[in-house]
């Protein structure tokens, strides 16, 4: 595979392959703990690096704390991450599997960062997310905390998860240079679509997380297989993958794996190129 082949974009300063890593399934059962095989989970980091990724995101809560450690001990080199940029997160509590509670208080969003470049080994994230803006806190106060991590060198970039154009606009005219925004976008949930549409616009990269869950579209008999049967040796989940790296030039997905085999399937839609009509085709089936 040439991971090249998905195209770049610049994030975390530096151009990176649009087809990256997502590391929430490194973990536990539930997001929680530590993984079954963390052997393995080191090998997924490294065999992603190896085959080209050079952006992996994760969040402090993916564990919690599990994820960032298991990159820390899989791919840091002493001095930093070489050309791959890591991403994170924050602004999520845990209380156990599957249960997650957005805090956006300021104290705790700068203890998330510093905790997060503690765990990475970093003197600076890359590109620093808020997982969730949180309602019980006024959302100007979570924007200064933002930009205030920019201004202060604790992030190269800061970016925003789950939110609406008004929302990503409101960040913006408080000062937040918003350069990445993630939200479950893929072929059979495109509810998002008028948030990718002003990212494109605005030059800001759309990280869609869930990216290869296709939903009904991927049935047996369904537009998937049928686009399938002109690529020979390519899965549905690869042409998912490809379809969202030709919808936008700033998409970014990040396919998530805890298995080697799987990682390889998912990075070789890099190298899936589907002709103007079959991308029509997907695109109307929704």
């Amino acid at each position: 595979m040439t991971l090249s082949n998905s195209g770049t974009i610049a994030l975390g300063g530096r151009n990176v392959h649009r087809l990256g890593f997502g590391a929430m399934r490194i973990t536990g059962p539930g997001v929680w703990g530590p993984p079954r095989d963390p052997a393995a989970a080191v090998a997924v980091l490294r065999r992603s690096v190896e085959l080209g990724v050079t952006f992996i995101d994760t969040a402090d809560s993916y564990g919690p704390d599990v994820s960032e450690n298991l990159i820390h001990e899989a791919l840091h080199d002493g001095t930093g991450y070489g050309d791959v940029v890591i991403a994170t997160k924050g602004g999520f509590t845990r209380q156990g599997p599957n249960i997650w509670q957005a805090v956006g208080r300021p104290e705790y969003l700068r203890q998330c960062i510093l905790m997060s470049m503690r765990r990475l080994g970093v003197e600076q994230i890359d590109l620093w997310q808020l997982h969730r803006i949180d309602p019980l806190v006024p959302r100007d106060e979570q924007f200064g905390v933002l930009r205030s991590f920019v201004d202060e060198g604790l992030a190269k970039q800061v970016g925003l998860s789950e939110v609406s154009v008004d929302e990503v606009k409101a960040a913006q005219a408080a000062g937040v240079p918003v350069a990445s925004v993630q939200n479950r976008y893929n072929l059979g949930d495109r509810r998002a679509e008028e948030l990718l549409d002003y990212c494109t616009e605005q030059g800001i990269a759309f990280i869609p997380w869930a990216p290869v869950d296709a939903g009904a579209l991927a049935r047996p008999g369904g537009p998937l297989e049928s686009v399938a049967r002109a690529h020979p040796g390519t899965t549905t989940g690869q042409l998912a993958l490809a379809w969202l790296l030709q919808r936008s030039p700033v998409m970014v997905p990040i396919p998530g794996t805890s298995s080697v085999a799987h990682l390889e399937e998912n990075l070789a839609a890099a190298d899936v190129k589907l002709t103007e009509d079959e991308y029509q085709t997907l695109a109307k089936a929704v």
